[in-house]
């Protein structure tokens, strides 16, 4: 689909039309040692200084209660939301396809143009391409991500688009003006690269705002990111729903100087490249590596049928040492031999479905379980088990990391410098450092499991009835 674009010196035109509130607050294009981007920037005015920097009003405020509203108005975009059912629902679903129809607004040259006209249709315009985001990299360039976390949410990512892409297709290909418009080739065509564009511009852009969940504001998503005491702005809802720009407590702006919010001071370099394609840590701070259920494991059809967390855990930096997150472990470290069990029941309405249990109590979640796990007298041998298989996990990862380091046309790659080379190679050297002390960490916690007296009696019992060594192998 053709996209079309405005000069960012037109946004305070835009901002004055829809009644954006600025106080001392502009945005223009500015090249530094970040590159060319859109800056944020603040010249006081002493007789606003208890107002807030932006007032974004209400009814701007992009979520799905509002695109709901404009689908009131709206035949073409009620027509889609309908038609793709449940997907519609959600804030990210709805913010989406609203965004694809805006699109389709500015890319038709015809007089019957699709959609009706919104202050997002000019809004849009205004947006600069995330192309820079990893969803959009070559083939070539996505191969950087081996060895990486960004690997894995990458390729999950992409199969996910694409089979959200393939219903919004199969759900709209009768309704006619869709097949006309979209389902053809040509200008106004839609293809699968706009609908990254729109995931990628929501994900890059949409704020947790209080009171209102996932939406998109906008003149406020304009302001880049700036983490810990460089954070200069919050966002907040005022009590007549409009969101507010606000200095931040204790902060000083200089004249001219950049107003920047936080796009989450918690988040890790991988989930910062993966959203925003950047990374500004000296460390990692947390990464998620998945986690599969062995073949030979007799119950792991039945685990994967009733799991719900993801299949996977996370690393985290606590307190100079790597601490981890996970309940999908629990499911993997137990068995039937230890009190887990599956049955059929029939629901209410005649259905069968499968339901798990700790001996007689009916688990409905895995953090359920590891609650449960927490009362028996081996919870120690449990949370061995867990601690060995996370460590294999980062060893495994650590050597997969390694091969690819050990790769002569990887090192060529990486010599080349540029985005995205010098980012993945950054990527790469944070999680390696994370996870080498992760392994470190895990081996301390294993000697002092293995030390206790419950798993020593555990494993000599099972010597002693085995007449060979136990089964659990925590070396």
């Amino acid at each position: 689909m053709r996209r079309e674009y405005l000069p960012n010196i037109d946004l305070e035109k835009w901002a004055d039309l829809n009644d954006v509130q600025r106080n001392g607050v502009s945005i223009h294009s500015a090249e530094d040692g970040k590159g060319k981007r859109i800056v944020m920037s603040f010249r006081p005015d002493p007789s606003q200084q208890e107002k807030p920097l932006v007032t974004v009003p209400q009814h701007l405020i992009l979520s799905l209660e509002t695109v709901w509203l404009y689908a009131k108005s709206d035949r073409q975009l009620d027509e889609v939301l309908n038609a793709v059912g449940d997907f519609a629902r959600t804030a990210r679903g709805a913010i989406l396809i609203f965004l694809l129809l805006q699109l389709s607004h500015n890319a038709s040259a015809r007089p019957d143009k699709v959609a009706v006209s919104t202050p997002w249709s000019q809004y849009v315009m205004f947006v600069p391409p995330e192309d820079r985001l990893p969803t959009f990299w070559t083939e070539a360039e996505r191969a950087l991500a081996a060895g990486t976390s960004l690997q894995a949410a990458l390729d999950s990512k992409l199969r996910s688009l694409e089979r959200e892409f393939v219903h919004l297709r199969d759900s709209t290909s009768s309704i006619g003006w869709c097949q006309r418009r979209w389902w053809h080739a040509g200008a106004e065509g839609l293809y699968f690269d706009d609908w990254k564009g729109v995931d990628s511009m929501y994900r890059s852009r949409a704020l947790d705002l209080p009171g209102t969940g996932h939406a998109m504001v906008p003149y406020i998503d304009m302001a880049n990111h700036a983490s810990g005491d460089d954070t200069v702005a919050l966002y907040d809802t005022d009590v007549d729903g409009n969101t507010v720009l606000v200095q931040r407590e204790g902060k000083t702006l200089q004249m001219d100087g950049e107003v920047t919010i936080t796009y989450g001071d918690d988040k890790g370099a991988c989930e910062m490249l993966f959203s925003y394609g950047f990374i500004e840590m000296d460390s990692a701070r947390e990464m998620f590596l998945d986690l599969g259920i062995p073949d030979d494991d007799p119950l792991k059809l039945a685990k994967m049928t009733v799991a719900k967390s993801p299949p996977g855990f996370k690393l985290f930096e606590s307190g100079g040492s790597i601490d981890w997150d996970g309940d999908f472990i629990w499911l993997v470290c137990v068995n039937e031999e230890d009190g887990l069990r599956f049955r059929l029941l029939q629901t209410v309405d005649g259905e069968r479905e499968l339901k798990m249990f700790w001996n007689a109590k009916e688990i409905s979640r895995e953090s359920n379980l590891r609650d449960l796990l927490k009362d028996e007298q081996l919870w120690e041998v449990f949370q061995l088990r867990a601690v060995a298989t996370l460590q294999n996990r980062v060893e495994q990862q650590l050597l997969a990391l390694e091969k690819v380091k050990a790769s002569k046309s990887s090192m060529h790659e990486f010599q080349e410098g540029g985005y995205p080379y010098s980012h993945m190679r950054e990527l790469r050297e944070l999680e390696e450092k994370l996870m080498l002390q992760a392994y470190e960490d895990f081996e301390h916690k294993k000697n002092a499991l293995l030390a206790s007296r419950v798993i020593q009696d555990y494993l000599a019992s099972a010597n002693k009835e085995k007449g060979t060594p136990a089964e659990d192998d925590f070396t």
